[in-house]
């Protein structure tokens, strides 16, 4: 497992998995309902994605690897972003919660960045 530092010993650790999992659990709940299986289906995989990529690069052993992962993540965060602006236009969810959905991608998008630069930085 590679450690950037000893202050953040497990992934668990991490502000940015911790946000993402909750996002994750937030839209999971949230369509569990929906009748739309397709869009279901995809928006809960890029949502779960997010934490499971980050978890994954942290249990892995180069920081080439976990920065590898890492950018899986940030992926997952643009993925979702788009279904969500699709779940809002067919109406799957309402404009504020879409707005915070949305907004929360982005920052995870940028924590999970600044995750990156701090890794490559200890290269």
């Amino acid at each position: 497992m590679f450690q950037l530092t000893g202050y953040v010993m497990r992934f668990e650790d991490l502000r940015v998995w911790q946000r993402s999992a909750d996002l994750a659990c937030e839209i999971y709940l949230h369509f569990k309902q929906s009748k739309e299986f397709g869009l279901k289906d995809q928006i809960t995989r890029s949502a779960l994605s997010i934490s499971s990529n980050i978890a994954e690069g942290y249990e892995r052993i180069t920081p080439k690897d976990y920065i590898r992962f890492l950018s899986y993540s940030k992926g997952s965060c643009g993925e979702l972003r788009s279904q969500i602006y699709i779940a809002l236009k067919i109406g799957e969810v309402d404009t504020t919660k879409a707005t915070e959905w949305v907004e929360e991608t982005r920052e995870l998008s940028r924590m999970i960045s600044a995750l990156m630069k701090s890794i490559d930085a200890w290269e």
